[in-house]
Order: C-alpha cells, then structure tokens, then sequence
C-alpha cells in the first residue's frame, strides 16, 4: 500500500483514524543529533484536532512516545519508531455510512480495490494519519537545522492573502487561529469560515510555503528533481488538488524575455519566477511553492449517494470535521518539505 516516503530518510507509517493507535519508523536520520523534543510537540500540538474554533473538536492530545533509535537525547543512526495512541475516537459517529459511499471521499474507490474498507472515519484514508508525516518532519527539520521553512494559509476561499511572502513577518503566523501572517487578511478568512462552518458547509484554501538557506546543488536530474519530489509529497496530502512553484501557471501567461531569471555576477539571479530550482536542482535562492486544498468532502448537509448494491439513498455528516482544513495543514506542508530536504542533503553526500 506504499506506506514508506523517502529514499534515504524514509519515514514507514501505520494506523487508522480509529485505531488503538497510529505510528512509524523514521529510518536512515543520520545519528548524533540532539532532538529538541518541546519542538517535536510543538509541530504536532500545531497539527493536532480540538485547537480552535475554526478546526474539528475531536479532542486529541496527540502526545508521541519514542520507542527506539534514540538514546540520552541524541539520534544513534538506528531506525527510530514512535507511537501516537488515539484516546478520543467515537466510532459511533461514523455507523450510518457503513454501506453508502460519502461523495468524493476514498470510500467507493478503497471498497472497490481491496473488498472492504474501515468506515470509521475513513480508516487508513483520514488525515489523522498525517500526524505520523508531522512527527517525521519535526525530526527532519532537526536533521537539516540552518534550512527554514515557514508555511501559511495564503487564501481562503476567494480570500487571499493582500500582501506577498516578502512583505510578511513569519513570525506572525501563529499569532492567529488561520496562520496567516497577514493580520488583515486573517480575520476575514476567520470569518468566511465561521460563516461556512455555520451553513453546514466546508470550504477550501491555499497553503504558501517558502524554504531558505538551501544551498546550490540539491536535486538530481531527470526522474528524482527536486521540485518533482516536492510535488509528490504535497500531493500525498488528503484534500491537495494542486501544486505550483515559482511562477507557477502564471509562467504560461508570460514571454521569455519577462520571465527569464537574469544573474548577478555571485551566481544569484535579479527575479526568482524559477522558485529556487532550476533543472530540478537547488540555485541558491528561495524555494517557494503554494498548494491548492479542496473543501473537506464531509459537510452536514442532505446529499445524494449510492449504497453497496447501488441503491441511491441520501447521506448527511455527522461527528467532528473541519470546516477549513487549510490552518491545521500547515505543519503538515512543513513537514513533508522538510523530509524531502532532508532526503536530498543525503542524496546529495
């Protein structure tokens, strides 16, 4: 079921959405490195359901326990496995759709492929899993410490962000429920989604996030570029429907003399439409990408489905969801970009 990211660092997960409890095996974390566990938390508490009224209320504390690989603080190169026990599930929630199909979930396409699925909150197919890909990341960025990486919600529906990742303080995004450093354009996306929320309804977004201080030459050419490794990590993401760096498509708008990046005599370039990466390979200058989130399929309104046996029936969403997956995937963004990172500083030895 390709449960293993990564080439060299990989991260191996396990769980389900209610399960006794979700978990994995960082493998190939270079030893030696003295982790800072408060950070590691940090990530996850950033991640974790029940933290805003704008997120679903399932409470979790998602507390990770470290079972290997590390000893008296510091990484000893051996593979280090982790535990996250789920202590809130209400499985009961999820009983109604137990032979119907939710309209654009992963319900009809799991039963069709493997015969049976767990219904209880998507099973393997929730985001709960992502809380395993945070713990993988927070050890990542541990491993790749003068890198930076800072993502944000950069649009809300057809909110967006007034001002560019130039303009903002990064420290900033955790001073709001939303996490975006853009004060003004924060309450309004607080607000579009409270109004959501109360229609019944969900909403998407975009995630920016920008990556510093890498430096020239991680990447390999052809198959393994580092933008094309980017893209597959953020398309791995429940709800990601797109990924654009650099100029993106709107690049495809542009003439090559508007959008060639010109040098300065040290190698860096005047603009940086490229986004970083040139020839899939790290140019020194700041890689940026933004990542497009669908509306969460669970909305508490009556729809139109079909069961097991094909009989149309109609459905409505009970339990917790979110109205707004947007704020709490931004760690989750950060952290598949930091293993990925940490994959080709790797790679790149």
């Amino acid at each position: 079921m390709s449960n293993t990211f990564g080439k060299i660092f990989t991260l191996t997960t396990f769980g389900e959405s209610h399960g006794e409890a979700i978990g994995g095996i960082i493998d190939g974390c270079p030893a030696g490195i003295e982790l800072n566990f408060e950070a590691i938390q940090k990530d996850m508490d950033r991640r974790k359901p029940g933290q805003s009224k704008i997120v679903t209320q399932r409470k979790e504390p998602d507390e990770v326990k470290f079972l290997s690989g590390i000893f008296e603080g510091k990484t000893t190169g051996a593979s280090i496995g982790f535990i996250i026990e789920n202590v809130h599930q209400r499985s009961s929630d999820y009983s109604h759709i137990k032979d119907a199909f939710r309209p654009s979930h992963a319900d009809y396409t799991y039963e069709k492929k493997y015969g049976n699925r767990d219904y209880r909150g998507g099973g393997r197919t929730s985001a709960r899993e992502t809380a395993n890909w945070v713990v993988g990341g927070a050890v990542a960025k541990q491993a790749i410490p003068n890198i930076k990486i800072n993502a944000f919600t950069s649009s809300v529906g057809d909110i967006f962000m007034e001002k560019s990742y130039q303009d903002v303080d990064f420290s900033k995004i955790e001073s709001n429920i939303v996490r975006c450093p853009d004060e003004a354009s924060a309450e309004k996306m607080v607000a579009r989604i409270e109004e959501i929320k109360k229609q019944g309804d969900t909403i998407g977004g975009t995630i920016t996030c920008v990556v510093q201080n890498v430096p020239v030459g991680w990447g390999e050419p052809i198959f393994d570029k580092l933008h094309a490794q980017l893209g597959k990590a953020m398309l791995s993401i429940n709800a990601v429907k797109g990924f654009e760096y650099g100029s993106g498509f709107c690049g495809a708008k542009m003439k090559g003399s508007e959008h060639n990046d010109l040098f300065n005599p040290d190698g860096t370039t005047q603009t940086n439409l490229s986004g970083g990466i040139q020839g899939g390979i790290s140019n020194g200058m700041d890689i940026y990408f933004r990542v497009a989130f669908k509306p969460v399929a669970t909305i508490m309104q009556v729809q139109d489905t079909i069961d097991k046996d094909g009989n149309s029936v109609e459905i409505i969403g009970k339990g917790r969801h979110d109205p707004c997956v947007v704020p709490r995937a931004v760690p989750i963004v950060e952290a598949l970009a930091a293993m990925v990172l940490a994959d080709f500083m790797l790679l790149n030895k």
